[in-house]
């Protein structure tokens, strides 16, 4: 039996496409997980959310009578998008598909930053996420009405996946034909943590890039409202990285800093519950403008470094 909750989290979006809103809001997650239901008869769910056994169960009560889920798709191993994909692959016998585990993805300069040490990072990892199935950047994988492209958008999580929806394996209109599943890469009520080693400023601003250069209808993000405007969207994120970076670039210029200090000139109007998400994004800026000879760490670049522009650098106006 449904109950009132089940219909209040349930959403038809557009025709072979439901949402089911996970009850885990929060400042990180608006008001709470997206998990999409795609097509009819054999249903893909893209993102199951969080390992709650209310959203388990409001996930299967939204099947029709008669149908069955085909596939399980995560964008990215943070526990609001891929806790519930092991019980959901218990409960329906339907296989988990992603990038990679944990991990997969992350650049040799990441990599060895993990290795190192002492720069945090981990917020809301799924350590153990493990898919049955590995997926390609450009793997097509359909079902019954539907046929999605695996994009590899590494940036917000390194092993984190977009897809795209197209027409139908046998031709013809496919359901959500034109719109691409972005998770948190892109968002319209937010911009995205950017949190090392996990996260990558560097690689988040290429797989901005690569969005925008692929024309889309409109973008269902893993938190908050579609976004019918993709073009303009990514642009005004792209708009607002590059922003941060030139304060960024700005605070450092009369003479080296500590992160929450630069921070605090660079983010001035974040209120205080959201300033560790900011020095994490700030952390990510640095280290991208430090592989780009742009910005320089006192030693090691960890959580104690005080950063300077390179001594040769033209200060910045």
């Amino acid at each position: 039996m449904t109950s009132d909750t089940d219909r209040l989290a349930l959403e038809l979006l557009e025709p072979g496409l439901r949402r089911v809103l996970a009850p885990n809001p929060s400042p990180m997650t608006e008001r709470g997980t997206n998990t999409y239901l795609l097509g009819q008869g054999a249903v893909a769910v893209i993102d199951p959310g969080p390992a709650m056994e209310t959203h388990l169960q409001a996930i299967l009560a939204a099947l029709a009578p008669g149908e069955r889920v085909s596939h399980i798709l995560v964008t990215h191993s943070h526990r609001d998008h891929s806790g519930l994909a092991r019980p959901l692959a218990a409960a329906t016998g339907a296989p988990v598909l992603a990038f990679g585990p944990t991990g997969a993805g992350r650049s040799p300069a990441m990599a060895a930053l993990a290795a190192q040490g002492g720069i945090g990072g981990g917020e809301g990892v799924d350590e153990g996420f493990a898919p049955d199935r590995l997926l390609a950047d450009g793997e097509v994988v359909a079902g019954t009405g539907w046929q999605l492209t695996a994009l590899w958008t590494p940036g917000h999580f390194s092993n984190h996946l977009c897809f795209a929806a197209s027409g139908g394996p046998s031709g013809g209109d496919g359901h959500a034909e034109g719109a691409i599943f972005t998770g948190d890469h892109v968002m319209g009520w937010s911009s995205s943590l950017i949190s090392p080693p996990d996260g990558d400023m560097g690689a988040f601003m290429a797989s901005l890039a690569r969005l925008a250069a692929r024309p889309a209808r409109r973008l269902y993000p893993g938190h908050g409202a579609p976004v019918d405007d993709p073009a303009g969207r990514i642009a005004a994120l792209t708009a607002h990285r590059r922003a941060r970076e030139a304060a960024i670039l700005a605070a450092l210029a009369p003479a080296p800093l500590d992160l929450a200090a630069i921070t605090a000139r660079a983010y001035p109007e974040t209120p205080p519950a959201l300033r560790p998400a900011a020095e994490r994004n700030a952390f990510a800026h640095l280290l991208d403008l430090a592989s780009r000879n742009l910005a320089e760490p006192s030693g090691p670049p960890g959580l104690g470094a005080r950063w300077s522009l390179p001594k040769n650098s033209v200060p910045v106006s």
